[in-house]
């Protein structure tokens, strides 16, 4: 057993604790940050993910395996056409730049490719705020910052993010770039993978504005961070590199109000028990009591965004949870939580006849019905109305 924790520890040591000894923390991406700010009621998300703990390995010692992920054979075609786009120093990346978001500015014959390697996190974070300062005052040359790192605050703890690179105009302003081994077929992508890149983008547009928020102390005038990035993309079926502009100023407006709205890590590891740990190591029944005494919102939605979906999923349905029924579905339910409250207040036992809600479930529970005796053997089929 660990030793139990003490309210005055510091937050590092809360989360440590939490995440189990010896137990390296799991380093927050903005995939991640996107599918949190989606789900921002999540407490259970919000405190596993700020400890650093890894939910594919906890899904499966909770015997509830997830399937949410990329294959290896993905993730080697994505790092390969990476490596292709980012060739020669960057060219062809910088001439999709130029081509889609940039056009006045003179074309990018060569560019800065500043070196960001350092020691840490933290190092590398100092390092990229260097590099993007001294990009921002070399006027009139391209930049580009390979993998840069940035740090945003989220829920009172700091997340590590490396986008797949950020571009540094002539004007000094700052550009991110998303490059997806999806395909563009005829100048378009799948919308649903488009809109996820945005969102994800979205969280190192906010993070890279936090960093030129500092930059304006030290140096006048403001960087400005673009609110287009560019998607670069496989072209049709081919692995030559493509890109489209994208607008992503609706998904850095929402992200940035979820995140906001996250209740604080220290706000929630502070109200769970004494020796709350969710170290995968430790014994199912000690590990299923610690995940459970943190409250979860779980949607249907989260399948495709959470490691322990399929844990939450199984717990909701087995707690009759509207929201297992989908976010749009609870809410129209309104004060109804629970599938068996839903259904006797669609019976007339239960229920305010005045509330809208209970209201159009009783109406839905007779139409049923009336359906249901019509098709009954013997029924006499309704009478169609008379023509005038």
């Amino acid at each position: 057993m660990p030793p139990p924790r003490k309210r005055g520890t510091a937050l590092r040591q809360q989360l440590a604790e939490l995440r189990g000894p010896d137990v390296p923390a799991k380093a927050l991406d903005a995939r991640a940050l996107a599918a949190l700010a989606a789900n921002p009621g999540c407490r259970r998300r919000a405190i596993l993910d700020g400890a650093g703990v890894n939910k594919a390995a906890l899904a499966g010692a909770l015997g509830s395996p997830s399937a949410f992920g990329q294959s290896q054979f993905a993730l080697t075609r994505g790092n390969a056409f990476e490596a292709k786009v980012k060739a020669d120093g960057g060219a062809e990346l910088l001439r999709l730049v130029h081509e889609r978001l940039d056009r006045s500015a003179e074309p990018p014959a060569h560019a800065r490719v500043p070196e960001l390697t350092a020691i840490g996190p933290e190092g590398r974070t100092a390092r990229t705020a260097l590099a993007l300062r001294e990009a921002t005052e070399a006027v009139g040359e391209w930049t580009l910052l390979d993998h840069p790192m940035l740090a945003l605050d989220v829920a009172g703890s700091p997340a590590f993010l490396e986008p797949d690179a950020v571009v540094v105009h002539p004007d000094g302003t700052w550009t991110v770039v998303e490059i997806k081994s999806f395909p563009m077929l005829d100048g378009s992508a799948d919308p649903a993978k488009v809109g996820a890149a945005a969102r994800q983008a979205a969280v190192y547009v906010l993070a890279l504005e936090q960093v030129a928020a500092r930059l304006t102390q030290e140096s006048a005038p403001a960087p400005e961070v673009r609110d287009r990035v560019l998607l670069v993309c496989p072209k049709d079926f081919s692995n030559l590199p493509t890109a489209s502009a994208v607008d992503i100023r609706k998904q850095r407006a929402v992200t940035g109000r979820q995140l906001a709205r996250l209740t604080r890590v220290q706000d929630i590891a502070e109200t769970l028990p004494e020796g709350t740990c969710f170290d995968p190591a430790r014994p199912a029944e000690e590990l299923t009591a610690a995940v459970e005494s943190v409250p979860a919102t779980y949607a249907p939605e989260c399948l495709a965004a959470c490691e322990l979906a399929f844990h939450c999923r199984d717990r909701s349905r087995a707690a009759g949870a509207v929201t297992s029924l989908g976010r749009s579905v609870r809410a129209e339910l309104g004060g109804l939580t629970t599938v068996p409250d839903v259904l006797a207040a669609a019976r007339g036992e239960a229920g305010d006849a005045e509330d809208p809600a209970v209201a159009a479930l009783r109406r839905a529970a007779r139409l049923r019905a009336e359906a249901l005796s019509a098709m009954a053997p013997g029924a006499t089929a309704p009478e169609a109305p008379a023509c005038h």
